[in-house]
């Protein structure tokens, strides 16, 4: 990783120049491009989609709108700090640059000098994403999907990168995966030193409350957990914070964000994930988590919760098994349904001779019944029991099948049946 610091540069261009003409980066050909489609704007420039030569592969050329000292040093900065974390699965991969001089100033990129070679990522950013897919998004995608982006923050912070932009429209998504980005170029937020800028307004809810209040507050890690508070809440709810449609964001949201307003958990959230970023939100950043720890509860949290799935599932097939062997032991035999009749019997030793008659009679009665009515009866019956047996909320007995049997003077095997 040295050999990208020992170039010898007086400017970051020459930087650029050097490392280029050494071939620590790829350097890739523009004219091997094609299918050129723009794909997003921000504030330093476009996004555009290209396939690389014939073999139909896309890959993402990120531009400028001026090629100016400012550009040429947040380039530099970019590909310094992708160069440091590359290696994370969850941060958009570079490979390389390009260089585009137009003939004419009407150019299709807008730009006459370097484009960073990115990596595409097809499902476009997380706010795109969930929109198109948040019906089909599970609780499982949605603690993956947060560990992700948690874990690419960690990894940022653990090489002393501080990201100070992170909303849902520079997090990215391939192939279900999050691809953290632009994290090179995020120190202009730092650098903009009006609230009311229009560059800020877009991203309101996602900035530090202590920079809110006070322009000179310096973004760091512990404001890169706040704005990773904020989309945790978003992953759980599939909405933008504080969106209503047709307001945009203003300095009146932003005056009640530092005052402590936040957005409310969504209906069946996991208490464990509200707690999380609910203290990743803390106003005061000295009872905020660290990266490392957000990234160690939500492991904890995606731990318990598939505890808690794979328990109910192997408990609720042990008590269908249970449930199934007693059912087949009273089949078996109706030794059980004989004993509770003897039971029955016993009790009503204590009754006068009257009630023991009338009681004979209602039992000539049911045995006399016509057949016809006692088939119907017995179906009633059996599909109550299917009814117990199969429903996870509620607990079965078998004495109760078997008082059903008893009083209805109904055969084990004839239910089984």
């Amino acid at each position: 990783m040295s050999q990208y610091n020992d170039v010898d540069y007086t400017t970051d261009i020459d930087w650029l120049e050097e490392a280029i003409a050494k071939k620590y980066f790829k350097y890739y050909e523009f004219e091997n491009f094609s299918n050129i489609q723009e794909i997003g704007t921000g504030g330093f420039g476009k996004v555009f989609r290209a396939s690389w030569k014939s073999s139909g592969q896309y890959l993402a050329l990120k531009t400028f709108f001026n090629f100016d000292d400012a550009t040429i040093k947040a380039i530099s900065r970019e590909l310094k700090l992708q160069l440091k974390v590359d290696f994370h699965n969850n941060i958009i991969r570079f490979f390389g640059i390009t260089k585009y001089e137009p003939e004419n100033k009407n150019n299709l990129l807008n730009l006459n000098r370097y484009s960073l070679v990115m990596e595409y990522a097809d499902n476009g950013t997380l706010r795109k994403y969930l929109g198109k897919n948040f019906d089909n998004i599970t609780w499982k995608d949605k603690l993956n999907m947060a560990y992700q982006l948690a874990s690419a923050v960690s990894c940022l912070h653990n090489e002393g990168i501080v990201h100070r932009d992170l909303h849902s429209n520079n997090i990215l998504v391939l192939k279900n995966k999050i691809k953290l980005a632009d994290f090179g170029l995020s120190k202009s937020i730092e650098e903009t030193s009006n609230v009311q800028s229009s560059k800020l307004f877009g991203v309101i809810p996602y900035i530090d409350p202590k920079r809110l209040m006070n322009q000179k507050y310096k973004l760091n890690e512990l404001s890169d957990v706040y704005s990773v508070g904020v989309l945790l809440w978003e992953i759980s709810s599939g909405k933008q914070p504080f969106c209503s449609e047709g307001e945009a964001y203003d300095i009146g949201l932003a005056f009640e964000i530092s005052q402590g307003s936040r957005e409310e958990p969504i209906p069946d959230t996991p208490e464990a994930y509200v707690t999380l970023y609910t203290e990743c939100w803390d106003k005061e950043p000295i009872f905020r988590p660290t990266m490392n720890e957000v990234v160690d509860q939500l492991g904890a949290i995606m731990y318990s919760i598939s505890e808690i799935n794979e328990y109910n599932t192997v408990s609720g097939r042990q008590k269908n098994d249970s449930i199934t062997g007693e059912i087949e032991n009273c089949v078996a035999s109706d030794d059980l349904i004989a004993c509770k009749k003897m039971e029955c019997s016993n009790k009503q030793d204590i009754q006068d001779e009257q009630d023991e008659q009338d009681d004979k009679s209602d039992e000539e009665l049911i045995n006399n019944s016509n057949s016809s009515f006692i088939k119907p009866l017995i179906s009633v019956i059996a599909d109550e029991m299917a009814n117990l047996i199969f429903n996870e909320e509620k607990k079965l007995e078998v004495s109760t099948i078997c008082r059903y049997c008893e009083v209805y003077n109904v055969k084990s095997e004839e239910v089984y049946e």
